[in-house]
């Protein structure tokens, strides 16, 4: 990552990161993933629903000696998390998910988001959900739901600016994008 858009996602963090976080039990984590698309994003606007992994660290702040896996659209512990969905193209897009965040105490957080981006440039805003109910089917076709808690930050909220990085951009204008790198800081944080 170059060094001034390291420098613009660190400035964005602290003017869009949780009111307080730091000081009520939180802070900011670098976010490192990649998204896979259902269906290749070009530059013509499209319904379309997505996956994401990715990493938390380092972090700063209160929890600064955690690091995290969070993932949206993938397994938790054997049970499909939900899709997430958007709409948009390379140039601009919204989106709406859940995300899982584990950290690397055991502890979870799950934060239902929102996402909005121009080119680039995308902003993540999102409030810590208290718990998800996930089911899965079995080779058998019964089904079995699993309530997941969140014990890390409930009540909190989170946020940050993110980069939206395809490995070829030229692909927008032809086949389309279909997986992304994920990059930026996210703040988190807790109001007690």
């Amino acid at each position: 990552m170059k060094k001034g858009l390291l420098g613009l996602l660190v400035l964005g963090a602290l003017l869009v990161a949780p009111s307080g976080a730091l000081a009520q039990g939180g802070g900011f984590c670098a976010l490192n993933g990649t998204a896979n698309f259902s269906t290749p994003l070009t530059t013509t606007a499209k319904d379309f629903a997505y996956s994401f992994t990715g990493t938390l660290s380092p972090c700063g702040g209160s929890d600064g000696s955690l690091t995290a896996k969070v993932s949206a659209g993938d397994v938790l512990n054997g049970f499909p998390e939900p899709k997430p969905t958007g709409n948009g193209s390379c140039t601009s897009s919204t989106t709406a998910g859940t995300s899982f965040v584990q950290w690397s105490d055991g502890t979870l957080t799950i934060v239902k988001y929102t996402t909005s981006g121009a080119a680039a440039a995308v902003a993540l805003t999102g409030t810590v959900q208290p718990s998800i109910t996930l089911t899965k089917t079995n080779p058998d076709g019964t089904t079995t739901s699993q309530t997941f808690t969140t014990t890390r930050y409930a009540g909190g909220d989170s946020g940050g600016p993110l980069a939206f990085e395809p490995p070829d951009p030229t692909a927008c204008n032809g086949a389309g994008v279909s997986t992304a790198g994920i990059q930026g800081i996210l703040g988190v944080g807790s109001p007690s």
